[in-house]
């Protein structure tokens, strides 16, 4: 296997799961992924991938053919995240008569705490020092997520509002800005275009 470090005591569960499914070179890739310099991994997307892994690994010893499964779909069934109850249960029942046992992959699914400890206290892994340019885009990018959260909020209540026949409104865009005045230079930006730029026009003079 490609662990790094052993130590006294119970075996800690990413690295027990990885030698039970004998998932060679899984651990090197998580944390390539999540060290990687331009396009880091989340460790909560680190850790849905590792999931997904070891249910296609439970599959694949079930004898159930992989190749014509959905299985992030699977996934997020199991997990409870998508589909009605009925797809859960039909899902898990389909799955359990193919001779997966169901509770126990479940309950082995890791948190991205536990991908966290894996990769920075077993196999001694850290992630790369930030350098300006990336904060910058890491903060642009949160700007934009609650942006587009705001949008997607603000659409969700006029619809509703539509369809309770309390507003009317025609064919329509919802934009959302976040605008920065500088009381300095007097000079406006969009946020995110002022975070790219690196400063206002005070940095110019």
């Amino acid at each position: 296997m490609d662990e790094r470090r052993t130590t006294p005591g119970p075996q800690p569960k990413v690295p027990r799961l990885l030698e039970k499914y004998d998932l060679e070179g899984v651990g090197d890739k998580l944390e390539a992924h999540w060290t990687h310099p331009d396009e880091r991994k989340s460790l909560r997307a680190l850790a849905d991938s590792f999931n997904e892994r070891l249910l296609r690994a439970a599959l694949e010893d079930a004898g159930v053919e992989t190749i014509t499964e959905d299985i992030d779909r699977l996934y997020e069934l199991l997990r409870e995240e998508t589909g009605s109850r009925g797809e859960q249960s039909q899902a898990r029942r389909r799955l359990e008569r193919a001779g997966v046992d169901v509770e126990t992959v479940t309950e082995e699914f890791v948190s991205y705490g536990a991908i966290r400890s894996y990769l920075t206290e077993y196999r001694d892994a850290s992630l790369p020092e930030a350098t300006d340019e990336d904060v910058r885009r890491t903060e642009r990018q949160a700007i934009d997520g609650l942006r587009e959260r705001t949008v997607t909020v603000t659409e969700s209540k006029l619809a509703r509002l539509r369809r309770t026949d309390r507003l009317e409104l025609g064919s329509h865009r919802v934009l959302a800005t976040v605008q920065v005045v500088c009381e300095d230079c007097h000079e406006q930006y969009d946020a995110a275009e002022l975070i790219e730029r690196g400063g206002c026009a005070c940095s110019e003079s």
